[in-house]
């Protein structure tokens, strides 16, 4: 029996195109624990979100399984949340009843009263507390993303399913929104760390966030590796930019990028 929450096995995932066929996904396996945060990265086109869009039940493999809790995937289900790249909120919505909304699809016979209070709880984590009554576009790109973020905590699934969610960010407020992500995935140590699966194109993303992070090679995607990431938590950004170790790990990262795109164009020496 397996011990990971979601196992993925030789999946395969095609699409078709004005009657041609593509290959998007080929034999990829790996497993996430109950529990652990993992990343996907890889260079653009190679299949990571069309993963994603796999594990949120959107897409049906042509070849391969996906298991979570050691039970076949089959379309959509209340113990996935997603954020998205484009932050998804419902714009004629407020920031509230987004939450409340969300809270709604998978925390059934709750009372309206216990869902506001909910919403309200979330939105004092993510610093949005006097937004609240705010529609979506009363807020900062930023701010969105905080809001898409409380909606999907609130929503208490098992599993998040994260796509490049702070890539349209600017680089400060990305880096804050990296950190709040942290912490409230850590949590005070009482209640069980949700499963997560987040996809990103950035490397020091990806170390700073992951237990281990998934290398796809280029289109069509397939496991490189699967690397765990070395660095005890709690994590300091500063401080692990600052160490040998954290540059000899990234340069690993990178070299398992490097390689695979240099093989694909004949060779040569790729620099990222």
């Amino acid at each position: 029996m397996t011990t990971n929450k979601i196992e993925i096995k030789d999946l395969t995932v095609n699409y078709v195109d004005n009657k041609r066929s593509f290959n998007a996904l080929h034999d990829v396996s790996f497993g996430v624990g109950r529990g652990e945060f993992v990343s996907v990265i890889g260079a653009s086109g190679c299949g990571k979100s069309t993963l994603l869009s796999v594990l949120e039940g959107l897409y049906a493999p042509a070849g391969g399984s996906v298991q979570i809790d050691g039970r076949e995937l089959h379309g959509t289900g209340s113990e996935r949340g997603v954020v998205f790249q484009h932050y998804s909120l419902f714009p004629w919505m407020t920031t509230k009843k987004n939450i409340e909304f969300g809270i709604k699809q998978t925390r059934h016979g709750l009372k309206r009263s216990e869902r506001a209070k909910i919403a309200d709880e979330f939105l004092t984590k993510v610093g949005l507390a006097d937004s609240g009554s705010k529609y979506p576009s009363q807020l900062s790109g930023g701010m969105q993303q905080r809001a898409a973020i409380a909606r999907a905590l609130a929503m208490d699934t098992e599993i998040l399913l994260m796509d490049e969610p702070f890539s349209a960010i600017d680089p400060k407020n990305r880096v804050i929104l990296q950190e709040l992500l942290l912490s409230l995935w850590e949590g005070d140590g009482s209640e069980e760390r949700k499963t997560v699966v987040f996809v990103t194109h950035d490397i020091d993303e990806a170390i700073l966030l992951s237990d281990k992070i998934v290398v796809l090679t280029a289109h069509p995607g397939t496991v490189n590796e699967v690397v765990n990431v070395p660095f005890e938590r709690p994590r300091s950004r500063a401080d692990l930019v600052r160490t040998e170790e954290y540059g000899r790990f990234r340069n690993k990262l990178l070299s398992l990028l490097n390689t695979d795109i240099a093989e694909r164009i004949g060779g040569d020496e790729v620099v990222l």
